[in-house]
């Protein structure tokens, strides 16, 4: 499971943050677009260093190099589409917006998101990318596996289907920070249990291929 953060900072995202990772969610998604370095740094300060392994930078990766123990990993995008700043153990990551795209990429990744999958909850006017019978062929012909997480309109009723696809994970955004408090909480606590339908998170997810 991955939380993708909300583009815009709030009161109380920090304590939120070091709930979900305490429940168990397998990365976090630092991703303020715009926002400048000094701003990164105070919500990475009010984050427990014990979950610092798990958070990905998608902006201001010079970052990733600043705090002990390390960040988790940097994320590729437009405005940041290089790898740099890396230290051993840190994953590079990035987003693919086509099954063609993704089998370009993949081998260059750990782990990648494929968007969207289903009509974005957070972004109106955002339908998804692929049909079922895209995503099967993939799927059967490896294309999909566990070093693919599926983002993009993805909540509770919509893991079982991906789990057929043979996704590794899934990435939440707008089904996680469209609620609040203990709701979120709550609900993130139900998506755990419903992604225990996903094989167990393996080495290779972490890791460029042989």
């Amino acid at each position: 499971m991955i939380v993708i953060t909300s583009p815009e900072f709030f009161p109380g995202e920090a304590s939120l943050i070091n709930s979900l990772m305490s429940l168990g969610i397998d990365r976090l998604h630092l991703r303020k677009p715009g926002a400048p370095a000094e701003a990164h740094r105070q919500l990475l300060q009010e984050i427990e260093p014990r979950w610092y392994s798990r958070v990905v930078l998608h902006d201001c990766h010079e970052l990733v190099a600043e705090y002990e123990p390390s960040l988790g990993g940097i994320h590729l995008n437009s405005r940041n589409p290089h790898a740099r700043f890396l230290t051993a153990g840190q994953t590079v990551s990035a987003s693919c917006h086509s099954l063609g795209e993704l089998r370009k990429r993949l081998p260059q990744l750990n782990y990648a998101f494929l968007s969207p999958i289903f009509n974005s909850i957070s972004k109106q006017g955002y339908p998804a990318a692929y049909t079922p019978g895209d995503l099967q062929a993939a799927a059967d012909e490896g294309l999909i596996g566990s070093r693919v997480v599926a983002l993009g309109g993805v909540d509770m009723g919509r893991i079982p289907q991906l789990a057929e696809w043979h996704f590794g994970g899934a990435a939440f955004l707008g089904d996680i920070w469209n609620r609040s408090g203990s709701d979120l909480m709550r609900h993130a606590e139900r998506l755990l249990e419903a992604l225990k339908a996903f094989p167990p998170v393996t080495p290779d997810f972490y890791h460029f291929p042989q």
